[in-house]
């Protein structure tokens, strides 16, 4: 508990005693919203300085260099304000609050590197890797941080009874089965299925944020309404401590989207995305009940991006091949401006995080109308499949599924990211980091516009 005195020791100088926990939370979220505001023009100034710029080409939309490190200024506003304001509500929050700040600054510090030099697929696979070994928190043989080994079943009864068959337990455990919910799980072959899971929600939320920062604040803007319905439901379910923790992260994520905005001022880059990716994987996990909303919020892009990844392998194709086929691209090819697809995601956003906060007040069968929301999900991306079909049928554009005509590089063969960087820097004549042009890698940033249309 010397972690949560450090952290009433100074939260008292900012924080009377006796202040509403609400009062806090608004506190801390509009501090983030400031510190990140007030950084990103410090960020801004350095990368111009040095020279640490996106330049412009022939794939992407900007005309101009524009820098691409705001995720560093997320990540010192997240860090500060948590720190200001935040208190832990157990000793095992503690602990996975400085797992989650642990990751977070490696994940920042690796992917700024790969955002100014540029990092080949597989350096930064690993890093991913690292950071969820990190928030897992493995040591004196137990767990003490995320560990994903629990679903809530749908279609079982409301209250455990051990003379159930599984099928009908209210929770599937995976494997691994603790004495009580306060025991945190052991380290154990049994919970190697429990691990993969883990990896595989928080490295799939960190490249969805990644892969849906195609536009001027559409990444931003999303994850900032996902974070503030954490927030809201954290702090209806009595996760007081949660839901300050995640009004904080909102803050800091808003606190950025005016520089993002169409025209952006500057882009979030692969350090922000890795970390608003990891931070919306944590804070939806910490106190439970959160991971139904998560999959609501971001269930269109998340979907979008097992698409775009499936039509890539079933056309033999890496999934990190370079093409136009994402949502967004898709959304501009019927027409619609970078602000109106922003508008029609946030809306998007905005009503299955209504709709998660709605089912969250439900007494009975709240798992199965949890899945029934999911549902809805699927079939918003069906629906707008189809409309975006029909709308590119009107306008008579097609999409090629292969990529580009003219690929990037004008060459007909696939190039990793770090043939494209290496090539842009040579043309230039730069060396190492001082004068290093901005990337052009699979499903970076502010593309140009495309003319698409749909296979049917």
């Amino acid at each position: 508990m010397v972690q949560a005195d450090i952290f009433s020791m100074h939260r008292l100088l900012l924080v009377p005693p006796g202040i509403p926990d609400i009062i806090t939370l608004l506190i801390g979220g509009v501090a983030a919203f400031l510190f990140a505001y007030l950084l990103t023009f410090a960020v801004r100034a350095l990368c111009y300085k040095l020279g640490w710029l996106d330049q412009p080409a022939a794939r992407r939309v900007h005309t101009k260099a524009v820098p691409r490190l705001g995720g560093v200024a997320m990540f010192v506003a997240f860090a500060l304000a948590s720190f200001l304001f935040y208190k832990p509500g157990s000793s095992n929050e503690v602990i996975i609050y400085w797992l989650l700040m642990a990751a977070s600054l490696f994940l920042v510090i690796v992917n700024a590197y790969d955002d100014i030099v540029g990092l080949k697929p597989l350096p930064k696979i690993l890093a991913q890797t690292i950071a969820v070994l990190i928030i897992l928190g493995p040591w004196d043989g137990v767990f003490h941080g995320i560990l994903l080994f629990t679903f809530n079943n749908p279609f079982g009864r409301e209250i455990m009874n051990p003379n159930l068959p599984w099928y009908q337990q209210p929770t599937f455990f995976l494997f691994i089965h603790p004495a009580s919910p306060a025991t945190q799980p052991g380290i154990s072959l049994a919970a190697i299925p429990a691990v993969l899971l883990t990896w595989f929600w928080a490295a799939g939320m960190m490249n969805t944020v990644n892969w849906i920062d195609g536009m001027d604040g559409l990444a931003t803007g999303v994850v900032g309404i996902a974070g503030l319905f954490i927030t809201i439901i954290s702090f209806i379910l009595q996760q007081q401590s949660i839901a300050i923790l995640a009004a904080i992260f909102t803050g800091a994520v808003l606190g950025f989207l005016p520089h993002n905005w169409n025209p952006a001022k500057i882009f979030m880059g692969d350090s922000g995305s890795m970390f608003l990716g990891l931070g919306l994987a944590v804070l939806s996990v910490m106190g439970g009940a959160k991971l139904a909303l998560a999959l609501m919020v971001l269930g269109v892009p998340i979907i979008d991006v097992a698409v775009v990844i499936m039509n890539r392998i079933r056309r033999r194709q890496s999934p990190l091949h370079y093409d136009k086929t994402h949502l967004h691209h898709r959304l501009m090819a019927t027409g619609l401006s970078v602000k109106q697809i922003c508008y029609v995601m946030y809306g998007l956003a905005l009503i299955f995080g209504l709709l998660a906060v709605t089912l969250s007040g439900i007494q009975h069968y709240a798992h199965f109308f949890k899945f029934i929301g999911l549902g809805l999900v699927v079939l918003t991306m069906v629906g707008l499949i189809i409309w975006m079909d029909y709308r590119q049928r009107q306008r008579g554009v097609r999409i090629n599924l292969g990529g580009p005509e003219t690929p990037p590089n004008g060459d007909a063969k696939e190039r990793s990211d770090s043939d494209e960087k290496a090539e842009a820097i040579t043309q230039q004549g730069s060396k190492f980091i001082n004068s290093s042009p901005g990337r052009s890698r699979p499903d970076s940033p502010y593309d140009e516009q495309l003319h698409a249309r749909f296979p049917h």
